[in-house]
């Protein structure tokens, strides 16, 4: 008696839907998310149990690092121009045009004014390994030496809807984080938000 043959069926399977899906999925994520920006320093902020969320717009970020090194940020880039002229014009300090424009494209500045045509014509790669080495200088027991009051003064005039953020690592002592405070109350500025990492349960016990 002959043998039956079966007739074998096709294992191959049809990828198009799976393709489609992955595509759209991968376009959703690529429109929702949000790239964190360069920051000159990496810091370890303290823990809180505010869950309270800043805007991702019209932000001054302030950045303190753990030796008390003050860096700063801009979200718009149209801000950092002017805010770099205008502190320019009160230290008499000319930026060229391609100075004005390598200022635009950084995400965060942190150098002495006088100190910043020259950082300003260094290529990128050199910036990003110095930068952590400057900071903006607060001397808060003098006036024309204490920068950072220039910068937050000419910030706040640029961009009135402004959102102060000061960001520190929790290892950085209290009097460098005082000093940044008592420099904004000395421009009136008392409302701003302290960046925090949330407090989770284990870290209670």
């Amino acid at each position: 008696m002959p043998k039956v043959k079966v007739k074998r069926k096709s294992t191959l399977i049809d990828m198009t839907a799976m393709s489609d899906v992955t595509v759209l999925l991968l376009t959703f994520f690529m429109l929702t998310s949000t790239f964190i920006q360069k920051e000159p320093v990496q810091v370890s902020t303290p823990s809180s149990v505010s869950e309270i969320k800043i805007p991702e717009t019209n932000i001054l970020q302030i950045l303190v690092d753990p030796s008390g090194k003050i860096f700063m940020s801009l979200d718009k880039q149209d801000d950092r121009v002017a805010v770099l002229e205008e502190v320019g014009k009160q230290y008499n300090v000319e930026f060229t045009p391609q100075e004005i424009q390598n200022f635009k494209l950084m995400n965060s500045f942190g150098v002495p004014i006088k100190q910043m045509k020259s950082f300003l014509d260094l290529p990128t790669d050199k910036q990003d390994m110095i930068l952590k080495d400057y900071g903006i200088p607060i001397d808060t027991t003098s006036n024309p030496s204490n920068e950072f009051k220039a910068w937050v003064k000419a910030a706040r005039a640029q961009n009135r809807d402004l959102r102060i953020a000061i960001k520190a690592d929790q290892a950085t002592p209290y009097p460098k984080i005082k000093n940044v405070m008592s420099s904004l109350q000395d421009l009136r500025e008392n409302r701003y938000n302290l960046i925090t990492s949330l407090k989770t349960i284990s870290e209670d016990k």
